[in-house]
């Protein structure tokens, strides 16, 4: 059996052409008319990738998007929406999607965000498969919210981006494990849109939040030529 793709779309032909597309590359497809049946099949229906409209009767999309995150901080969002305004791309990237395509888009580049994402899953529930506990992260002085999506620092809200909280809850599931940029790569990005370097710059952010002195981290270490590596 293929991997389920959740389609939440309230338009008709859309809906219904992107199910017999889906299905054809060999993917089970739910398919929800509005958010509410959409929240309801994401609970009660294992899904592998949400496909979402933002502008949904009932439950709106980003609403969706905001309650799916709490829930399930792994799962992989596809946006599909008419709004293509930057606000509101970066409005549904804030809350938790992982990727954004404005209507009308073409079918062969759908299916490879789709395929990306996917992908994107599976490294992660790989590198899951290693010791790790499944909820909360903390070190001696970090500690990370997952469901709330907040990260504490001796105690201290530290604000952080989507990306940049997806990144350290990714570092602090494998603590004292070298995870390479490759692989850092496909699970926060997918390693569609973005170069390697965009990781480093990412790690120095994240220094600068985490660690006593940013310029000698002690948590998020460098190891030259490989990637990096979480020390509680």
């Amino acid at each position: 059996m293929g991997e389920t793709i959740l389609l939440v779309e309230d338009d008709v032909s859309i809906r219904k052409a992107l199910q017999l597309n889906l299905q054809l590359e060999g993917y089970e497809v739910l398919c929800a008319e509005d958010g509410e049946i959409g929240r309801r099949l994401s609970e009660s229906e294992h899904t592998d990738l949400i496909v979402v409209d933002l502008m949904l009767p009932r439950l709106s999309g980003l609403d969706l998007i905001r309650e799916l995150r709490q829930r399930r901080a792994e799962l992989p969002i596809l946006v599909l929406s008419a709004k293509d305004q930057e606000a509101d791309k970066v409005m549904a990237l804030s809350l938790g999607a992982d990727d954004y395509m404005t209507k009308p888009f073409g079918l062969a580049e759908l299916l490879a965000r789709v395929r990306a994402l996917l992908r994107r899953g599976r490294l992660h529930r790989s590198l899951s498969s290693t010791p790790s506990s499944p909820g909360n992260k903390a070190s001696s002085r970090i500690y990370l919210d997952v469901p709330g999506r907040r990260l504490l620092v001796e105690g201290q809200d530290v604000e952080t981006t989507a990306k940049e909280f997806d990144l350290l809850r990714l570092f602090m599931s494998h603590p004292g494990q070298v995870l390479t940029r490759d692989q850092i790569m496909q699970r926060i990005w997918g390693g569609e849109h973005f170069t390697l370097r965009t990781i480093d710059n990412f790690v120095v952010r994240l220094r600068s939040k985490i660690e006593t002195n940013p310029d000698t981290p002690l948590h998020l270490e460098t190891v030259r030529g490989v990637g990096y590596r979480f020390n509680p």
